[in-house]
């Protein structure tokens, strides 16, 4: 179990994050729950009923005197694709962490959910330590920002991702380039493919980035199919999960047929 950051930075997590996880019977299943840490410090005990506080074990009320990391569902659940959350977490402005595979059981599920929040509040507690001892910047010694060229930053970023990370990027884009055909948006559907083929050519050809990008910006009625099923079997290469590859590569060919 861990917290691989997708969007966002381990060393300055934001305080709200997205988690997803694979399903471990079927790694096209994608569970996911949302993880806020409260920005000022709560007591659920504080709110309860006297009554009902009287009929609580005290270790449970010490538990709740001190909320941190809090998943929203309690629970991982199923309903969203990756590249829906992904965008998700691009408009809100969340980080966004896979954490693994788990179990498709409930009570797992939900054991996790509350453990990697437990985890991810910590790492936000130790990211604001750290940056209250750090000294505030000095408005009278105000530095106009540096403006770096756009493309050198972003060949830069590509550069550091993992191969998870570049394959999370282009489930993203995938849904970018499939709303900017929707709709007939031909600047962003542009930028998209530039944005994509950035990634695709620091891709190993087995992921085949360049058959993916070309379904996802496609306008064939099969095309968004497609691009899913190229992104399904990219990911059962990275997972190793070779087993699966065969009958997704049946479906690309049926559909190309």
């Amino acid at each position: 179990m861990g917290i691989q950051f997708l969007r966002g930075n381990a060393q300055a997590p934001k305080g709200h994050a997205i988690f997803l996880a694979r399903s471990t019977r079927d790694s096209r299943v994608i569970y996911s729950t949302y993880c806020l840490v409260p920005p000022i410090p709560m007591s659920l005990a504080k709110y309860l009923p006297p009554l009902f506080a009287a009929q609580i074990p005290s270790e449970d009320l010490q538990g709740a005197a001190n909320i941190s990391g809090m998943p929203i569902p309690p629970m991982l659940e199923e309903g969203m694709t990756t590249a829906q959350l992904e965008i998700l977490a691009e408009r809100r402005d969340d980080d966004l962490c896979d954490i693994g595979t788990v179990s498709s059981e409930e009570m797992e599920r939900m054991q996790m959910a509350s453990l990697i929040s437990q985890e991810y509040a910590q790492l936000y507690a130790t990211y604001m330590s750290q940056a209250s001892q750090a000294p505030l910047p000095s408005h009278a010694h105000h530095q106009e920002p540096v403006h770096l060229d756009d493309m050198d930053a972003d060949e830069l970023l590509v550069e550091t991702m993992s191969e998870r990370q570049k394959l999370a990027e282009l489930g993203k884009l995938v849904g970018m380039a499939r709303y900017a055909l929707d709709g007939h948006d031909d600047a962003l559907l542009q930028d998209t493919k530039r944005r994509m083929e950035r990634i695709a050519r620091r891709l190993p050809e087995k992921y085949r980035a360049t058959e993916l990008m070309a379904a996802s910006t496609g306008n064939r009625s099969h095309s968004a199919k497609l691009a899913d099923l190229y992104l399904s079997r990219a990911y059962k290469l990275l997972d190793e999960e070779y087993a699966a590859i065969p009958p997704l590569d049946r479906a690309i060919r049926d559909l190309q047929a």
